[in-house]
């Protein structure tokens, strides 16, 4: 019998394979398809030579995950590459402001009235954040926090609306640029604790950036599945899991999958019932036949490229996808252009480039043209370049990874009480009904993103019951 079996090969499943294994337990992990990765992935998707990432590209919070870091991935073939910008916010004027590896800079980028204003709601953390990082994304309740002053100090600014931080500064650029930061979690910007989440984003890229994995995200999979084996865990693919008698006796399971799939395959009827899903996304993974024609110079050389023209179209594009069942007219673009920093990406003088705008969950229409046009707006002649489109809306993306409910690529809204007590209103957000299941997903706290610290967290609670068993 083994000590524990994982359902689901992503970043979090694997995480937590590896934080049992490391730890003498034995696991085998099951993925249904025929590769690991869940959302770090890398494949062929438009022309030969061009590998693109079908879903997670820059990794600000894998980069500075205290998971990843306690592990030797580097052994494993993992390596970060930083561009010369984390990531530019482009405006219509052709400036842009920027998320620099340093706060000078990301200040002076906004103005002068504002430098001052961001310089200090920032610099009572970056000193700690390895601190503040460990305490906010570990398991809830397993431990004191490390830095409780510095912890309070954070969600004193971060818990409140991100409207209301944002009444700190005076100019449109601030502004704009924190609530596309927000965005990345497709959450309306006056939701709770919304001001947490621009800090965690602006605060990663000054400590570590907002780095790309050279080759593409799918290394950050295939190393921590290099380093699983080597500590003696088994890897099995194209293996569908429809209940649990399909998988072999353990004396644990974890899945890495949304509550919707471990309900069905574990048979807690509605036990999950009241979790939310969010607002999916249109994306399109692009070929193209030279960089992105950028207006603004700073936007050349960022690996995460922003695109709205204000908060107001920002906030707007999200209400749309969000609260009002529509696509939004003028979409909030998030871009990343991996082969600025990785020429590995695509053939010689070619790039590879993708964006996303949000929709409605389960939304069946084509955003291309829209896309497109409001790519141009900051970009223009972009349409020139390119060479091959790949597009994919909710249907689409909820096919390629049963995670992704409707088009949800953070596996649950990331909005009110549901953004901090997640999947359910539960001091132990990783047991399930049943004492041997857990669940290690990102519907599991911290939430969204390549960081693995779901996984471990889960991973703490799965070998304390084995332990004790």
């Amino acid at each position: 019998m083994l000590d524990a079996v994982v359902v689901g090969a992503g970043p979090n499943g694997l995480t937590a394979a590896v934080e049992l294994a490391r730890r003498g337990f034995s696991v085998a992990v099951f993925e249904a398809r025929d590769t690991v990765g869940g959302g770090a992935r890398t494949e062929e998707l438009t022309l030969p030579g061009f590998r693109h990432d079908p879903c997670s590209a820059a990794h600000p919070l894998g980069v500075n995950s205290p998971a990843f870091r306690a592990m030797p991935l580097g052994r494993y073939g993992l390596e970060w590459l930083q561009p010369e910008l984390p990531m530019a916010h482009p405006f219509l004027d052709g400036t842009a402001a920027v998320l620099s590896r340093s706060v000078a800079e990301t200040a002076a980028s906004f103005g002068p009235r504002d430098a001052g204003t961001y310089r200090r709601l920032v610099e009572p953390f970056t000193h700690r954040w390895d601190t503040l990082v460990q305490d906010f994304m570990s398991l809830p309740l397993s431990a004191l926090p490390r830095d409780p002053v510095t912890l309070a100090r954070f969600g004193l600014a971060g818990l409140p609306p991100s409207t209301w931080l944002m009444r700190r500064f005076r100019d449109e650029r601030a502004k704009a640029l924190f609530a596309g930061l927000v965005a990345h979690v497709m959450s309306p910007l006056g939701g709770v604790a919304t001001g947490a989440v621009g800090l965690v984003f602006a605060l990663a890229a000054h400590a570590r950036g907002w780095p790309v994995a050279r080759g593409g995200s799918q290394s950050i999979s295939d190393a921590l599945t290099a380093y699983l084996k080597d500590l003696g865990g088994a890897v099995h693919t194209d293996y569908e899991v429809k209940r649990l008698d399909d998988l072999p006796p353990a004396r644990a399971y974890v899945f890495d999958t949304s509550p919707t799939a471990l309900s069905r395959i574990a048979g807690f009827g509605n036990h999950y019932d009241r979790y939310r899903y969010g607002a999916g996304v249109f994306k399109i993974d692009y070929a193209l036949d030279g960089p992105v024609p950028w207006t603004a110079k700073e936007a050349r050389t960022a690996g995460t490229v922003q695109v709205g023209a204000d908060r107001k179209e920002i906030g707007a594009a999200l209400r749309a996808a969000s609260r009002e069942g529509r696509a939004p007219d003028a979409p909030f673009l998030i871009t990343v252009q991996p082969s600025v920093v990785d020429p590995s990406r695509a053939p010689a003088g070619k790039h590879v480039f993708w964006a996303y705008a949000h929709v409605p969950s389960g939304w069946t229409g084509d955003l291309t043209e829209t896309i497109e046009r409001q790519l141009e707006r900051f970009a223009p002649g972009f349409r020139d370049r390119v060479l091959a489109r790949a597009t994919a809306g909710p249907p689409e993306l909820a096919a390629r990874n049963a995670n992704y409910v409707g088009g949800d690529i953070g596996c649950g809204a990331a909005s009110g009480l549901q953004l901090l007590l997640r999947p359910t209103l539960s001091a132990f957000p990783y047991n399930t009904p049943h004492p041997a299941v857990f669940i290690c997903s990102s519907a599991t706290p911290p939430g969204p993103g390549v960081h693995g610290m779901s996984g471990h967290n889960a991973a703490k609670a799965v070998w304390k019951r084995l332990r004790r068993t």
